[in-house]
């Protein structure tokens, strides 16, 4: 028995269609969030025998990838989604990587060693807290004396192109759902970048630092723009707009997402800037 304070992620996570995209399209997530992972590795510097922890780890990607520079030390990855993690232990298996471990458990909750980590790490994995005061502050109690805190979270909708551009293809035929209350457990949960500083120095967090980063991201990985439109069609966006539609508007609304991705598309695939917080602490 886990012990969970944020159920209604896990319910999400355990129960919904979020986690089965992320499996089912799981190489096409981790190519268009690369450029995340490669923020996170340079700024965490994850040493030989260091000891990391992956929070909200899903599959493993950066889990494993923070494995590879830690060769010498060991690897966990939490997350909420039992299928997630499943396949994070098959793919860090299939790669022969001996120092990696996964846990399914609530970081906001889960007990810890005392200073039993040098890295905390996280790739979108942190907005979705209950309480994130008490969140980091069980992460910092993980953390090492003197342990680095690193991770990504989005800047707000209205900042990331990759999500306003198919979001107002969607529009013009069909109603879009009414954004979360500012600040709620989510995707934009640590939107607010004077708020994070606050929760971090609350949590007992030193030398915190927000910075800003823009880039472009392929949408889906890459590909033709049909694939790009699949993509967008079968993630949290598109199934949130389109459920419940009638064929016909259906159809018109993605034959507008198609006319709306085309003009961001080259040889290696559709491409449209998204918008982070990089963001440092220290234990």
């Amino acid at each position: 028995m886990i012990d969970i304070a944020n159920q209604d992620q896990a319910e999400r996570w355990n129960s919904g269609d979020d986690a089965g995209h992320w499996i089912t399209n799981q190489a096409s997530h981790d190519r268009m969030l690369e450029p995340f992972m490669a923020m996170i590795l340079e700024a965490a510097a994850i040493g030989p025998g260091d000891r990391v922890l992956d929070v909200g780890c899903g599959c493993g990607a950066t889990t494993r990838a923070a494995a590879a520079r830690a060769a010498e030390g060991a690897v966990t990855g939490i997350d909420l989604s039992a299928a997630m993690l499943e396949r994070g232990r098959a793919d860090a298996a299939a790669t022969g990587l001996s120092n990696v471990s996964f846990i399914q458990g609530d970081a906001q909750v889960f007990p810890f060693e005392p200073g039993g980590f040098d890295v905390v790490i996280s790739r979108f994995g942190l907005m979705f807290f209950a309480d994130p005061v008490a969140a980091f502050t069980n992460l910092r109690t993980a953390a090492a004396r003197g342990g680095r805190l690193v991770f990504v979270c989005w800047q707000p909708a209205a900042a990331n192109e990759w999500l306003l551009v198919p979001g107002a293809a969607l529009a013009e035929h069909l109603p879009v759902p009414d954004p979360p209350p500012a600040n709620a457990p989510g995707m934009f949960g640590l939107a607010d970048p004077d708020r994070v500083r606050a929760i971090l120095t609350d949590a007992g967090w030193s030398a915190v630092e927000v910075i800003p980063a823009r880039t472009p991201m392929l949408i889906g990985g890459g590909g033709t723009v049909e694939d790009a439109v699949d993509f967008v069609r079968t993630g949290s966006q598109g199934r949130t707009v389109l459920s419940g539609a009638d064929p016909d508007t259906a159809a018109r609304a993605i034959e507008s997402l198609r006319a709306a991705l085309s003009p961001y598309a080259d040889p290696v695939g559709v491409r449209l800037s998204a918008a982070v917080w990089l963001i440092g602490a220290q234990a």
